[in-house]
């Protein structure tokens, strides 16, 4: 007889197979678990704020990282009536009886609102049940655990909610969460809490959170965690131009946004100009290999105020034109001597109409002795074929000895008057900004102009400059309609004079007109106030009304009033801006407003540099 002798060959174990189908290990902890590889804590909320914004939930479903057990089940009316009268009652009482204004006024607006859902309830037939919320922040890194349980913890605060750390019931916490399990009893005694059937159906996300463009680069992210990308060059509906109005005082993040956001329009290939008064964006400009220049009296800063340059005149056929030739054909020259009286009233806020007028006359008879009329075409003109301030300072010394020859004392005096007021400004302390052939030439697609240096000398003579550079500023961005160019003005408020009103009609006009050269302008200032003062309101409130963009920051008192009052904010908007929290801000995109956590990518801060910002 022969056997056969079977052989059992040997099944190799299919490692990734079995890790799959292993059990998941389980270690509970009395304030957190783990679940295999990743930390876990149950949180259960217990508090609830006594009015809510629509559309709440949203902000706790969509937190990243967080796993959320929401319940709710109806009960009967009567039992929920007598236990919020005893509430309303109880708020009456401590209204009536606290000494503490502010206690006060919370008992009695907690009361009105008890009030407000027990009519709601009693005659409008609401329906109420009890609300179960648990939530459990999950990571796998230590760190980046700790971070999304900070996070948890602030979402719930902002929302006015109050959140507990189920200490010893991390179990029973696990199973509310879990969908192999029933809602755990012990949890819900702690959690359940009364809520009208309509604020948790207006509090449910039927919507996904963030925002897209679809193009663009990512802007920050929403109050629910989603992601915000945003194409600031995109047109369409209440999209109408890429101005930005940027407000928020000290150390609630402004620079850094503002640093953020130049970035990302820089890798687009936006060429960007910065005015920059505090020095905060040398770093930003030398890391991008830009080009830093000091506008503030520096060798290769100079901008003669005298030089003509090519004004952008809009089309004949345009509704609502903002510049246009007056007069015979006049053109560039006119424009220019218009921006020249600004310039003057700016830096010589005294002057009579009389010196107006004769400084006025000087400077066309300056430009005949130069060879430039009325039709001259600038472009074909270099900086050294334009006057400088100490020709004009001679023209009219000469003129008041002419006079003087003639004995004509009062016209010989009132020009020996404007040349004495011209006399810092040809060779005197302010010489040093604007008696010269302009020095400051640049093609670089980053540039940022340092008014810095003028930080100690006089109002008049920082409006005057910041008014000089944006002239120069204007020109590039209107030069050519193919470049896209976005001007950041820091500290803009340093150009409103309220004497001088027609320095804002310029930038409101700016503004106005960036659109049609694909460029934008973005205003920085930590206040709207300035720009809302009575004698300024008309043109300034423009300003703030005109950019499509609105990036509104941490403020308080009268600021925080104005701007309520401007752009019409909500109770949680006005909040969100007193709580001044760093990185938090309410951006409006034409008509849509979003809460925005400007949470910057780590690579960024590399090029931000150390001033301001950070």
């Amino acid at each position: 007889m022969i056997t056969k002798k079977t052989r059992l060959e040997e099944i190799p174990v299919n490692a990734a197979l079995l890790n799959a189908i292993t059990p998941m290990g389980l270690e509970l902890k009395r304030n957190g678990l783990v679940i295999g590889e990743n930390s876990g804590r149950v949180y259960g909320v217990v508090k609830y704020p006594q009015k809510v914004d629509y559309g709440w939930l949203s902000r706790i479903t969509n937190l990243p990282g967080t796993i959320v057990s929401i319940s709710f089940k109806p009960i009967d009316n009567g039992s929920f009536i007598e236990s919020l009268s005893r509430s309303v009652i109880q708020n009456r009482g401590t209204a009536e009886s606290a000494r503490d204004p502010l206690t006060q006024k919370r008992a009695e607006r907690a009361a009105l609102d008890g009030e407000r859902i027990m009519v709601q309830v009693d005659q409008h037939g609401e329906t109420v049940g009890l609300l179960s919320i648990a939530i459990m922040p999950v990571s796998r890194d230590d760190s980046a655990f700790q971070k999304v349980c900070r996070k948890t913890e602030s979402t719930f605060a902002m929302l006015k909610c109050k959140i507990r750390n189920l200490s010893n019931l991390q179990r029973e916490g696990f199973k509310q969460l879990s969908p192999f399990y029933a809602t755990n009893e012990q949890i819900e005694e702690i959690i359940q809490r009364i809520m009208p059937l309509s604020t948790f159906v207006g509090g449910f996300p039927f919507a996904s959170s963030g925002y897209n463009d679809g193009t663009g680069y990512y802007f920050g992210r929403d109050a629910s965690g989603g992601l915000i990308i945003i194409d600031t060059w995109k047109r369409g509906g209440d999209r109408t131009n890429t101005n930005m109005v940027i407000m928020g005082v000290a150390g609630v993040g402004k620079s850094t946004a503002v640093k953020h956001i130049a970035l990302s329009e820089y890798m687009k290939g936006t060429k960007i100009i910065f005015i920059d008064p505090e020095r905060e964006y040398k770093e930003l400009c030398e890391a991008l290999e830009g080009d830093w220049v000091n506008a503030g009296g520096g060798r290769g800063g100079m901008i003669n105020s005298l030089q003509i340059r090519p004004a952008p005149v809009d089309d004949e056929d345009e509704a609502n034109r903002l510049y246009r030739d007056e007069g015979n054909g006049l053109g560039d020259m006119v424009l220019h001597i218009k921006n020249l009286e600004i310039f003057f009233n700016l830096y010589i806020p005294g002057l009579t109409d009389m010196q107006k007028a004769i400084l006025k006359e000087c400077l066309i008879e300056l430009y005949r002795q130069f060879g430039i009329t009325w039709t001259t075409d600038i472009r074909k003109l270099s900086n050294t074929d334009f006057p400088i301030f100490s020709d004009l300072y001679k023209l009219i010394m000469k003129k008041a000895g002419e006079k003087e020859k003639t004995r004509k004392e009062s016209e010989a005096n009132v020009y020996a008057d404007l040349a004495c007021l011209l006399k810092d400004i040809s060779d005197g302390s302010d010489s040093f900004l604007w008696n010269g052939h302009s020095t400051l030439q640049t093609d670089s697609s980053c540039i940022c102009l340092d008014t810095h240096d003028l930080q100690n000398t006089s109002d008049n003579v920082k409006r005057t400059q910041y008014f000089n550079i944006l002239t120069w500023c204007w020109e590039q961005m209107s030069r050519n309609r193919t470049e896209r160019v976005l001007l950041i003005a820091d500290e803009a408020y340093l150009m409103i004079d309220p004497n001088v009103p027609q320095s804002l009609v310029f930038l409101r006009n700016v503004a106005k007109r960036a659109r049609k050269y694909e460029a934008g302008i973005a205003i920085i200032s930590h206040s709207v106030v300035d720009f809302l003062d009575e004698s300024v309101r008309i043109y300034g409130q423009a300003l703030l009304d005109i950019p499509c963009f609105k990036i509104l920051m941490g403020c308080d008192g009268k600021n925080l009033q104005e701007t309520k009052e401007l752009y019409n904010l909500t109770e949680a908007e006005e909040e969100l801006l007193a709580s001044k929290k760093r990185g938090n801000a309410l951006v409006m995109i034409g008509s849509k407003r979003l809460h925005v956590v400007f949470e910057i990518p780590e690579y960024k801060f590399k090029f931000m540099g150390s001033a301001g910002g950070r």
